[in-house]
């Protein structure tokens, strides 16, 4: 390989999330209603029901949820409680503490990170426990 240089390619970033989840019905509700996030692809052409294996839901720009019955995918699962954080802006934060009760949902911790990010954690209907989280949470957001 005289003359040729290596460079590692970039990544733009993670595209998708996945959760397992029991009720898909349940968990496409629970996220349309308390984050907005609308089904962008299904594994069914009759629309998402409880034995829906995969549901791709929109979240926020350029990423997607996706929402997989547990046990229905040879090869991939996740088992307990996962953690996923969703990026807010610093003044949407009393509007979400404020929506997050209007809800119903319990806010299990409020917590001030190192470079000054405030977080908001709770769960969804499968005890994953979820985050919003204004910049400075990390050194690059």
């Amino acid at each position: 390989m005289s003359g040729a240089t290596s460079s590692r390619p970039q990544v733009n970033g993670i595209l998708e999330t996945s959760l397992y989840v029991e009720r898909p019905t349940q968990s496409v509700e629970f996220y349309r209603r308390v984050f907005g996030f609308e089904p962008i692809d299904t594994d069914q052409k009759e629309g998402i029901t409880d034995e829906t294996r995969l549901c791709a839901m929109r979240a926020g720009d350029r990423s997607v949820l996706l929402l997989f019955k547990k046990g229905a995918t040879a090869d991939t699962s996740a088992t307990g409680a996962i953690h996923v954080a969703f990026g807010i802006s610093r003044s949407e934060l009393p509007a979400w503490e404020a929506w997050l009760s209007q809800q119903g949902i319990t806010i299990e911790l409020r917590k001030t990170w190192k470079y000054g990010g405030e977080a908001l954690y709770f769960r969804d209907p499968d005890g994953h426990l979820l985050e919003v989280v204004t910049p400075g949470v990390w050194s690059i957001f």
